[in-house]
């Protein structure tokens, strides 16, 4: 018996982009024009759609002259938490006050004895 592809529900955008980031996306093409064997037009066309974590992940190299050392970068690289739970990035101050929004982690309080 063949299978049947289903429908298990609805998807929003944001899930949609969310699931492209984490997972990436990359589109490789090659279009060529030719008459009589001569190639007139040659378009290559190399794209990659992915978070920094994934891209890094993967190997992808982010454009030469980028510049890490930014306060931008310094900022997100001290503000972004992984969920320990499913490992959805999220800011560190939201993570540990009110969870993980995707699989309500939550902060196990913990005392240290002297």
């Amino acid at each position: 018996m063949p299978m049947q592809p289903t429908k298990t529900g609805s998807i929003t955008l944001a899930d949609l982009v969310d699931r492209i980031l984490d997972k990436g996306l990359v589109i490789n093409a090659d279009i060529t024009v030719s008459i009589a064997g001569v190639e007139l037009l040659g378009v290559k066309i190399r794209a990659a759609v992915a978070s920094f974590e994934t891209a890094a992940r993967y190997g992808l190299e982010f454009p030469s002259g980028t510049n890490f050392n930014t306060n931008s970068w310094k900022q997100i690289d001290n503000e972004i938490e992984s969920c320990p739970s499913c490992n959805k990035r999220l800011l560190r101050d939201d993570l540990l006050n009110s969870g993980c929004p995707w699989c309500g982690w939550q902060k196990q309080l913990t005392t240290i004895d002297e």
